[in-house]
């Protein structure tokens, strides 16, 4: 800390109108609120080469910038990690609850931009010691950072921003800009330094995109599995890399098996090894998951015996893209699949009814369908291509054969003896009939509308032996 106040700050700002060559930029702030700040930081190696700053609005705002740019230049990457807008504050020599809003916002600029260039530029020492810990603003990855620390391992925070839209409630939300800044203050709270990550291109490139094909295609999706076996995880490792972390800490309720292969966690109500069962081997061996032993009870217990301000925040309990709209307005904004009339028909082939578009709709549902008949009916398949939705009876959904396409094992086929078909069902018994990406699963019981698109995770006992794609 400079402590140059905020008279010299705002009379002298520091840096004012430089950005470094090579830097990373980060803004906040704008018309809504009148302020706005704008940071630049060029990262070298393990320290902050150069950071300057440009400001508009109150003369808070301007000597924030000037405080945040004092803070960082020069210093250490992960003490200028630790600045938090309270420390903004705390170099103007405390500002009125009016003007917090200024160090706020320098704050935000300056994290954006440390985090782009940490992630270009930064290189670490390498230390077996440092464990980059995966935040997310809620209660599970609050407790695994805390974990980590007290295990006496040096942790560093980071957070993805993921998605950002107007239509999202961002509270409610896991990855937008509302989330980074929660995540952020409970990592500054336990004394970590916190970076974020920017990675909407790659999200929207790797796992919306993707999300709106399938159900484009009449497909269901499973969006949680993709990102995590190909967008997050992967980059948070390479990230880890450029902290010259050993590993990665993520809040997944799961456990890794002594050969290294994902395992079911102890709580199998909260257990996410599905989610997780499309994760290369080479990000695999680098993750710990510190809630693995334990319930959620437990871990809410441990955050409030610590005093996390997240100790009973709630759940999320929507894809992360969709928090605060709906599936249907989602797919229709950004997808463009709009309401289109189609038929409903039976087993047969007769009209019994119509919907408004095929990409309501899944197998299995039965909910919506708005057909009257003696007995209850159900999803029995979609057809994009004839925007047909073919109902039928529950005995017409079980089915004791399920193909399997892309399919990846991490050993011989014989050694999986079950399969879960879908996030929460419960492991059927089964054998892989057929070698190959695509392979048929016999089950030893039959099963209820297994929907095309949606994941199938091979189990031995309770550790993941592989995973697909429903065809």
């Amino acid at each position: 800390m400079t402590g140059l106040g905020f008279a010299e700050h705002l009379e002298h700002p520091q840096g004012r109108g430089t950005h470094p060559a090579g830097g990373a930029t980060g803004v906040a702030g704008g018309a809504l609120c009148g302020d706005l700040v704008t940071i630049s930081v060029a990262v070298e190696a393990d320290r902050v080469a150069a950071a300057g700053f440009d400001a508009s609005g109150c003369g808070a705002a301007v000597a924030a910038g000037s405080a945040a740019v004092a803070l960082v230049v020069g210093r250490p990457l992960l003490e200028a990690a630790r600045v938090s807008g309270a420390a903004v504050a705390a170099e103007l020599g405390g500002l009125s609850p009016g003007k917090l809003h200024a160090s706020d916002l320098a704050a935000d600029a300056l994290h954006q931009a440390l985090g782009a260039a940490a992630r270009r530029d930064a290189a670490l020492l390498p230390s077996p010691d440092r464990t980059l810990v995966a935040m997310s603003g809620g209660v599970d990855s609050a407790v695994a950072a805390l974990l980590v620390a007290r295990g006496g391992r040096e942790a560093v925070a980071v957070t993805l921003e993921l998605w950002r839209d107007p239509d999202n409630d961002a509270e409610a939300s896991c990855c937008s800009a509302s989330a980074v800044r929660a995540a952020r203050a409970v990592a500054h709270d336990l004394g970590l330094p916190h970076f974020t990550l920017d990675l909407r291109d790659e999200f929207r490139a790797g796992v919306v995109q993707p999300f709106l094909d399938d159900h484009r295609a009449g497909l269901t999706p499973n969006p949680c599995v993709r990102c995590n076996g190909g967008v997050r995880l992967d980059a948070m490792v390479l990230f880890a890399d450029s902290m010259g972390a050993a590993d990665l800490a993520t809040g997944h309720y799961a456990r890794k098996a002594a050969d290294g292969r994902l395992r079911a966690a102890a709580d199998p109500n909260k257990d996410q090894a599905y989610m997780l069962a499309a994760t290369g081997a080479n990000t695999r061996a680098r993750l710990r998951f510190p809630l693995g032993e334990l319930t959620k009870p437990q871990v809410r217990a441990l955050a409030a015996e610590a005093g996390l301000s997240v100790a009973s925040k709630k759940e999320s309990q929507d894809l992360c893209f969709l928090a605060g709209t709906g599936k249907a307005a989602f797919l229709a904004k950004h997808g463009g699949l709009k309401d289109a009339a189609g038929p409903i028909v039976d087993l047969a082939g007769r009209r019994v009814g119509a919907h408004r578009g095929h990409q309501h709709f899944t197998v299995g549902q039965r909910r919506g369908i708005g057909v009257a008949a003696p007995e209850p009916l159900y999803v029995l398949a979609t057809d994009a291509a004839t925007n047909s939705v073919t109902v039928g009876p529950r005995v017409a959904l079980r089915s004791v054969r399920v193909a399997v396409r892309d399919t990846v094992l991490s050993g011989d086929a014989t050694d999986v003896d079950s399969v879960r078909l879908r996030y929460r069902a419960r492991p059927l018994p089964c054998r892989i009939v057929g070698e190959g990406p695509t392979v048929e699963v016999e089950l030893h019981e039959p099963v209820e509308g297994a929907a095309p698109g949606q994941v199938a995770v091979f189990l031995r006992g309770d550790i993941v032996a592989g995973h697909g794609i429903i065809a």
